[in-house]
C-alpha cells in the first residue's frame, strides 16, 4: 500500500502563486506515476498535472504555462507550483499515483485532498 498526504493549499487572491506538495510513504518503489486532480464545487474531478518517476511530464490545457509539476525521487514527493492563480483555479486539489507510467482517470492511489480558494 501507498499513503499520500498533500499539504500547502489556502486562501489566495487572483494572481498570487501556491505550492502544493505531497509526500509518498509505504510501498513506494511501486509507484510510476504521480500528480495532481482537483474538483471544483458541483463539478465532475479533473486532471491537472502528472510526471513520471523517470521523465515525461503532461498538463491540462487550463493549467498549461502556469503550474509546473516536479517531483524528488529521493523524498518520494511531487510538487506543484501554481503560479498566475485565477478564481476558477479554486478547488479541492487531490494527490494521485499509480504504478502506470501514467496517470489515468481511476488513480491506484489518492491523498485526502487540499483546499485551494482563489478570490478574485
Amino acid at each position: 500500500q501507498v499513503q499520500l498526504v498533500e499539504s500547502g493549499g489556502g486562501l489566495v487572491q487572483a494572481g498570487d502563486s501556491l505550492r502544493l506538495s505531497c509526500a509518498a510513504s509505504g510501498r513506494t518503489f511501486s509507484i510510476d506515476a504521480m500528480g495532481w486532480f482537483r474538483q471544483a464545487p458541483g463539478k465532475e474531478r479533473e486532471f491537472v498535472a502528472a510526471i513520471r518517476r523517470s521523465v515525461g511530464t503532461n498538463y491540462a490545457d487550463s493549467v498549461k504555462g502556469r503550474f509546473t509539476i516536479s517531483r524528488d525521487n529521493v523524498k518520494n514527493t511531487v510538487y506543484l507550483q501554481m503560479n498566475s492563480l485565477k478564481s476558477e483555479d479554486t478547488a479541492v486539489y487531490y494527490c494521485a499515483a499509480d504504478m502506470l507510467p501514467v496517470l489515468t482517470t481511476r488513480p491506484r492511489y489518492w491523498g485526502q485532498g487540499t483546499q485551494v480558494t482563489v478570490s478574485s
